[in-house]
């Protein structure tokens, strides 16, 4: 999927791919439209906005499209969103064709020396030059002196301009958002050119064989393919956003903090992104990736122009960081269609009766009417659509609705393939927090590699016996029943002869020895089962088949960690922190930026899994890709945190508990093999 998700922008991007696949002649961009996309109606244009215009631009991108497409739309949306109607004959020769522009980017690049350089060719028509005090103007072929200048991107020009005498009060627009418009459309290009090297990347490494198998099975190149992906995909989403917000934005008197928060995020990671996946490109084509011959190369260098011309990541991070302790936030939540206000009101009325009682008795109405995990069909759950799924979670936020821990994983699987009986006995008590829950699945030899596992079930008369070893059991001291895998069936294939039990945790033989870890804590436990009995009536699902439910579990447990990373991990304690701090060196505040930008795109992507999820079409890649963000993202925080507080109690803390997010409910590891292979299609490990 990429920069859109709705039915439209899904056609749109469909549509301009088949022309671009035809040509990129610019005559025949301008003959189907795509100059205008972003422009109103009256002035030539589509009539939609700059998101429509980044869903054309990112498929532009992956043809690499030559000339002066971008800079001409740049220039376009400027005047169409501070000259008001005095530029309206110009916006229409650029929307039809008949007049391209330069603009001179970076757009923070000084006014002086000897000229500023310039995106677009010396002979453009139109050129958008600053004219200092954060001010630009529009001015002719005639107004300026034009050379053509070197450029690492052989496929669309640069040049040097010099305004010729003074420039013209009427020509200067005071609030042009040049910058900001600027880092949206190149972040959007940069998301194309980053596509192509993604799919060229992983389409090679399908079918280059050495060593005498395809290269994208060993899990290097895996790894790097895959990591490509995943800031392909963090780059789209704040793109996405970016555009989102700058189409909220009107008038012509400056961008809200919001918007410019937005296109911050946008700015430091788009780019960045583009020259990370193109040279990873070339790295896994190899040789073949460095001839002249090959296209990678054109991909690169047109990733390291657009993120030279964007300006320097660092002064967006530093802005970025500034906005966000001051208390700026970018608000992500989707925009819901018209039915959703009666849905609204009944939940509203529900959530407001809820509050008027005592905990307790809030509790077990929260069980009883499926409010803990409403997306469970009846008596569970409230069957609810993944609408009003929304609508309960923006209502009940300050409810406080309990966290049942392993009895979320467990739940859905016993109420999937579990017996009515089996669901009448546990999930009343589990719902209400009667009955706590374990997993009993990972073994000393059988972590990630979970079919592995060599816990033995005999059948004895009325059910089995249990023996084994399982380790990294959270909380198993506490729990009062477990959710066990063991092997039935041992002279079966691995992932066969599995079955999936309901362990009493009170059961004679077995042992809990809890394990102390880094920080101190004892969350983790190591638990012995010495000829456990279990009664047939609690094996859920069939015998031999438990892998099948094991995966519904794991499915779960990929869910419940991809919604929070624990306390103190998050992009907002950080800057809590940094506002209790003394002023912050400049590396410091840059490097605050571009985690902020980071944690901001895992929140976007977040809303781009349930926009999707609302709309009926598949999320793609962004839960794997907010899963394996979501766990690095919180180390980062808590090591950054740390090193500006070493002597605080709470960062002590975490930066030694967030080592365990990239080990739990799937290592780094994993979830890029499950990313690379299930994903981009590489072939799996032998």
């Amino acid at each position: 999927m990429g920069i859109g998700l709705s039915e439209e922008h899904l056609a749109l991007a469909a549509s301009v791919r088949g022309l671009a696949e035809r040509t990129v002649d610019y005559a025949a961009l301008a003959g189907q439209g795509l100059l205008g996309l972003h422009l109103p109606e009256e002035h030539g244009g589509q009539g939609y906005g700059l998101l429509e215009l980044c869903v054309a631009l990112e498929v532009l991108g992956e043809r690499r499209v030559p000339g002066p497409y971008l800079p001409t739309v740049l220039t376009s949306a400027v005047l169409a969103r501070s000259g008001g109607d005095r530029y309206g004959d110009l916006v229409k020769a650029l929307a039809d064709g008949s007049m391209t522009a330069t603009v001179a980017l970076p757009a923070d690049a000084p006014v002086a020396g000897a000229g500023l350089l310039a995106l677009g060719a010396c002979d453009a028509d139109l050129f958008l030059l600053p004219v200092g005090g954060g001010a630009w103007a529009v001015l002719g072929r005639d107004d300026v002196a034009a050379e053509p200048a070197d450029s690492v991107d052989l496929d669309r020009a640069l040049c040097s301009v010099t305004p010729r005498g003074q420039v013209p009060a009427d020509r200067v627009l005071p609030h042009a958002p040049v910058r900001e418009l600027a880092a949206v459309l190149l972040g959007a290009d940069a998301c194309g050119l980053a596509a192509w090297a993604v799919a060229t990347a992983a389409g090679y490494a399908k079918v280059r064989e050495q060593f005498g198998r395809p290269i994208g099975q060993f899990q290097g190149v895996k790894h790097r393919v895959a990591a490509a992906l995943v800031a392909l995909e963090q780059a789209r989403a704040a793109v996405w956003d970016a555009a989102r917000a700058m189409d909220t934005a009107v008038g012509n008197t400056g961008l809200s903090d919001e918007t410019r928060l937005a296109v911050g995020v946008a700015a430091v990671l788009g780019p960045d992104a583009a020259v990370r996946c193109a040279a990873d490109a070339i790295q896994v084509l190899g040789g073949i990736g460095y001839t002249f011959e090959h296209d990678a190369h054109r991909y690169y260098r047109r990733a390291l122009s657009d993120r030279m011309l964007a300006g320097d990541p660092g002064p967006w991070a530093e802005e970025a960081a500034g906005l966000a302790v001051q208390g700026t936030r970018r608000a992500m939540e989707p925009d819901l269609p018209d039915e959703a206000a009666a849905v609204r009101d009944t939940i509203r009325a529900e959530a407001q009766s809820l509050r008027a009682q005592e905990p307790a008795a809030r509790r077990a109405r929260f069980a009883r009417e499926g409010w803990i995990m409403p997306y469970l069909p009846r008596p569970w759950g409230r069957a609810a659509s993944p609408l009003e799924q929304v609508i309960i979670h923006q209502e009940f936020r300050d409810l406080k609705r309990p966290n049942l821990g392993i009895a979320a994983w467990a739940v859905p699987s016993i109420v999937r393939y579990g017996t009515r009986e089996q669901q009448e006995r546990f999930l009343p008590g589990t719902l209400t927090g009667e009955i706590v829950w374990c997993q009993l699945f990972s073994e000393p030899g059988a972590g990630s590699d979970l079919a592995g596992l060599s816990t033995k079930a005999t059948k004895v008369e009325g059910g089995w016996s249990l023996s084994g070893q399982k380790i990294w059991t959270s909380l198993a001291q506490y729990a009062h029943w477990g959710i066990c895998l063991a092997r039935t069936a041992p002279e079966r294939p691995k992932h066969d002869g599995i079955s999936y039990f309901l362990v009493d945790m009170s059961s004679p033989g077995i042992t809990v020895r809890p394990l102390k870890e880094i920080n101190g804590e004892e969350i983790f436990n190591e638990v012995f089962l010495d000829d456990v009995f279990v009664p047939d009536d609690l094996v859920v699902g069939e015998v031999n088949a438990g892998w099948r439910v094991a995966r519904d579990t794991l499915s779960h447990e990929r869910v419940a960690l991809g919604d929070s990373w624990g306390p103190g991990s998050q992009h907002t304690d950080m800057v809590k922190l940094i506002a209790r701090l003394p002023e912050l060196r400049q590396a410091q505040r840059e490097q605050a930026g571009r985690l902020w930008a980071e944690g901001q795109a895992i929140s976007a992507l977040g809303l781009r899994v349930t926009l999707s999820k609302l709309s009926g079409t598949d999320p793609g890649a962004a839960s794997s890709v907010r899963k394996l963000l979501g766990m690095r993202h919180a180390q980062a925080i808590s090591e950054f945190c740390w090193s500006l507080a070493p002597a605080d109690p709470y960062w002590n803390r975490m930066i030694l508990t967030t080592r365990a997010f990239t080990i739990g409910g799937g290592t780094t590891e994993v979830q890029l093999n499950i990313i690379a292979e299930r994903v981009l299609g590489l072939p799996r490990d032998p």
